[in-house]
């Protein structure tokens, strides 16, 4: 008897001293859960074969000769940076427009560990991302070059959409920024410089000083 009321008593103190995490936290923990297992997933269909690993060099030989549509799924900031004319863009991430107390200090932190330096926005996973590439691509049979900026966000894109019912996708390794300027030479946007589209920020502004010394020191010898 003595033993049921002392595990009472633990249990009644744990019931009011425990509290619930919140809906936000919990939620927030759960997208990083399911992007990580999208991204292992994603690249277990690369190393099977399931998807095709296609370098920047190889991506416009087999666009042209094999029909894979370029799809470019990375935020519309990057994109308007520097793009691939005539190129379907559905991106996966964007802007988090909550503002919640929580997510305002997500926010607040994420600009000053991330942000002021990169220039990237704080985002979240596009809810319509499926529906908006069966939109667009309604056969499923369609060849899909999925290209992001550095290949991990593409590596979570090929996971979801294999997981969607297409199964001719292709996977630009190491995304744009292993591009050299031959391997797409039509490119279109405010810089124009695929390599560069994923850099803002106080990142950028270093970039161009180191540019703009590198030149100067050619110019020199």
């Amino acid at each position: 008897m003595a033993i049921q009321l002392e595990n009472q008593f633990y249990t009644s103190n744990f019931k009011l001293k425990y509290k619930p995490q919140n809906p936000h936290l919990i939620k927030f923990n759960r997208s990083l859960c399911v992007q990580a297992a999208a991204s292992i997933t994603g690249k277990k269909l690369v190393q099977s074969g399931t998807v095709k690993a296609i370098s920047p060099k190889e991506a416009i030989p087999v666009m042209n000769n094999e029909g894979f549509l370029l799809l470019d799924i990375r935020p519309i900031w990057e994109r308007e940076k520097a793009h691939i004319p005539g190129t379907l863009h559905v991106p996966l991430f964007i802007k988090d427009e909550d503002y919640s107390l929580l997510t305002l200090l997500k926010k607040w932190v994420h600009f000053g560990y991330i942000g002021l330096w990169t220039g990237q926005k704080f985002t979240t996973i596009n809810p319509t991302f499926l529906s908006q590439v069966e939109s667009s691509v309604p056969n499923k049979d369609e060849k899909l070059l999925v290209v992001c900026g550095e290949g991990l966000r593409s590596l979570m894109a090929v996971s979801k959409l294999h997981e969607r019912g297409y199964r001719n996708l292709g996977w630009l390794i190491g995304g744009f920024n292993q591009a050299k300027v031959a391997d797409f030479p039509s490119v279109e946007g405010t810089d124009k410089i695929l390599q560069y589209a994923t850099i803002g920020g106080v990142s950028y502004y270093f970039l161009q000083l180191l540019n703009l010394i590198e030149s100067v020191g050619k110019k020199d010898s």
